[in-house]
């Protein structure tokens, strides 16, 4: 096996993450749109992961790996480098588990958006 095939997630790798965070995020539609599917003469299906939270995918995959953490990871917290959908996920997340997060922004971050990651309220879940 290289070493892409080895690190590759299986279907059970998928449905295992997908039992993880069932009831934590919410679960979006797909629905065909036909405006685009006119324009370029084929079916686009468009998922509508602006219903999250945070109003992006990321939340699944920063949930994810967050559950996953050992007691004495989450005790000790997690720093994530970035300055939009990742951060604001990690962050959310991180809060209502009770994980200690750091965001690592770049210095050209707009103020508004490190407002926005800094504001997140915790959930009541």
């Amino acid at each position: 096996m290289d070493a892409v095939t080895s690190i590759r997630p299986t279907i059970d790798d998928i449905r295992a993450a997908a039992a993880r965070i069932e009831g934590a995020v919410v679960k979006t539609p797909m629905l065909k749109s036909r405006v685009l599917s006119d324009l370029v003469e084929a079916d686009i299906w468009l998922k509508f992961e602006n219903l999250q939270f945070t109003s992006a995918y990321k939340e699944r995959g920063a949930l994810n790996k967050l559950l996953q953490l050992t007691e004495d990871e989450r005790r000790r917290g997690v720093i994530a480098a970035s300055a939009g959908n990742h951060a604001q996920a990690v962050a959310y997340h991180g809060r209502r588990l009770g994980i200690p997060v750091t965001i690592v922004m770049p210095a050209s971050t707009a103020t508004a958006g490190i407002q926005t990651r800094a504001a997140l309220p915790t959930p009541s879940m």
